[in-house]
Formats: C-alpha cells, structure tokens, sequence
C-alpha cells in the first residue's frame, strides 16, 4: 500500500468539503491530479472510497475507515513538526480554527495578526463555519480548534471562555426604525435585508431563525463581508444583522443606526473548543494558550468601557438553542 501525506490530506479535505473540486483546491491541486489520487487510492485498496451524489460526495464504509486513519497520521505528523520545531527553525507547523462569522471577523484578526508575528514558524488555516458544525468537526478530529458558541458545545469536548457577542439589527440613520433602541425579529421580516453569502454561520444561523418564525428573510443582496453590509445599510441598500462590535465601529463614520434584539439568541457566549487542550500539537497548544489568555483578560468595547470575561472551563451537554 503506497499513499503519501498529500494523499491523505487529500482525501481529508474531500470529506471535509463533500466536493472533490473543493478538495483539490484545498490541497492545492489540480482537479485532474486530485482525481487521479483518489483513482489510485480506490486501485491500491480494491474498493470505492467515495459514494457520487447530485449533492456532492461522501465517504463509503471504506472511506470512513481511511479517513478515521488519515486524521490519527496527520495528527500525529503535526505533533511531530510542532515538537521538532523546537530544534529546527525550517520546520513549520500549522494549525486549523474553525470560527462562527462573528469571531471570525471581529475578535480573531488582531489576535491572529500579533500571534503570527510572534510565531513565525507557525502557520494558521482558518475557515468560516456555524457553531454546531464547528463541535461536530473539532470532536471528530478536522480541526485543532473552534471558535463558536457557548450553547453549541458537543458533549465530551473542553470548553473555554472567549468573548460575550451580540448581534443587532444595523439601519440608515433616517429609516423608521433609527430612533428605537430595541426591536424583535419576527418584526422586521417584511423588510429588505443586505446579507452575507450562502453558507456563511451568519446567514445560516439567521435564516434558521426566520424558519422557526416560518418565514424567510427577504434578502434584496448578498455582500461579501460585514462592513460591506455596514455600507450598504448606510447607503440605503436595506438593513442588515450584524455582531454589536461590527455596527459600533462603523456608527463612528457611517450614517447608520443600531437597535438590540430582543430575543435571547441575540447574545451569544463565545468559546474555544478543544476535544483535550493537553493533547494538541504543540503549535495548536501555544495558540490555544494565547487564545485563552485573550479571553481571560477585560476587553475594550468600542465605546470605550470595558468588561471582563469570567474564565470557566466546561464539559458537558449543551443546551437545546445551539443559536
């Protein structure tokens, strides 16, 4: 039996994405490359490893087998740079973050940015993902760590404070509503909305919120991040949900108005998941460090005044709201 580490990663990054397109790219592969691994990989074990569906791919019984195989290698392999990069300043080590759009855009830039100065011997692979999709992935091995909700934990993995997020609904300054302090959801659904892409946490988690009320946002664009949805609201464009740090910045040079939500999955707990912190390689331990860390002193709001995240470690189930 003759498969390489990119075979692996391969075959990792397919399962992960369902698509064999997205995998290639993820490996950095041409698709035709890729395809010709996957083929040779089938060939060499005698059995399919993918199941083809109008939605994409997925592992057969085979594949599950390999894939639970590739994760322990390609663990162990990243624990083996982390600790040989001791000795070696050529030898770089790399960690994956999985991170709801608000932590993603909000609280992680800065942190990261600082982390890598100091790490240059380390590199970070961070991708966009719903909190519940995120505990899923982390107690299954596809990631070091993940950033999401509180409510969302999976029963078994170790949970860290992080951040207090809070989504608000973002309107131009002269709209109807700019002069409210509060507003519920089931409110506004007859509005026009700026929006995030498909299949960003943001824009899933609020059309499930829509889909419990049994309705849809009626989405009039969808942008590419949130400080394009912040100037498109101002220009007019609609109204838009985003995290409270995001509307708070732009108020300072935009046009824009902010009003809370009344529901309670508006405020959200964030937290750093681990499936055991002692564990992780140690690239993904000396950054889950400086993460935890972060979280455990008192942050800077953006006007001004300053909280304090209240350090707990937990394990257990969550509650029903994964939010």
């Amino acid at each position: 039996m003759r498969f390489d580490f990119t075979d692996l990663r391969l075959f990792l990054h397919v399962a992960q994405t369902g698509s064999i397109t997205h995998g290639a790219e993820r490996a950095r592969l041409a698709l035709a490359s890729a395809s010709a691994r996957i083929r040779g990989m089938e060939d060499v074990l005698g059995v399919p490893l993918l199941k083809r569906g109008r939605r994409g791919v997925e592992p057969t019984d085979a594949g599950r087998s390999l894939l639970d195989h590739a994760r322990i290698v390609l663990q162990q392999v990243e624990a083996m740079r982390g600790d040989l990069g001791t000795y070696s300043r050529g030898l770089k080590g790399s960690v994956r973050i999985l991170a709801n759009t608000s932590a993603l855009s909000e609280h992680l830039p800065a942190l990261l940015a600082t982390f890598l100065a100091a790490n240059p011997t380390i590199d970070i692979d961070l991708e966009d993902r719903e909190s519940p999709a995120i505990g899923a992935a982390i107690a299954a091995g596809d990631a070091d760590i993940g950033i999401g909700s509180q409510a969302a934990l999976v029963p078994g993995l170790e949970s860290h404070p992080f951040r207090t997020d809070r989504l608000v609904l973002a309107v131009p300054a002269g709209h109807r509503l700019a002069d409210k302090r509060q507003t519920g959801f089931a409110e506004l659904l007859d509005l026009d909305f700026v929006g995030l892409p498909r299949g960003t946490a943001l824009d899933e988690h609020l059309a499930m919120q829509a889909a419990r009320l049994g309705r849809a946002l009626r989405l009039r664009v969808r942008v590419n991040s949130l400080d394009t949805v912040c100037a498109m609201v101002a220009a007019g464009g609609g109204v838009g949900i985003v995290p409270e740090a995001t509307a708070l910045r732009h108020r300072r040079a935009l046009p824009l108005a902010m009003l809370r939500l009344t529901e309670a999955w508006s405020m959200r707990e964030l937290a750093l998941y681990v499936r055991d912190a002692r564990r992780l390689p140690r690239p993904a331990r000396r950054l889950f460090e400086s993460l935890r860390e972060a979280g455990e002193r008192p942050v800077t709001s953006a006007t001004g005044g300053a909280r304090r995240q209240r350090p707990r470690e937990r394990r257990g189930s969550p509650p029903a709201d994964t939010r």
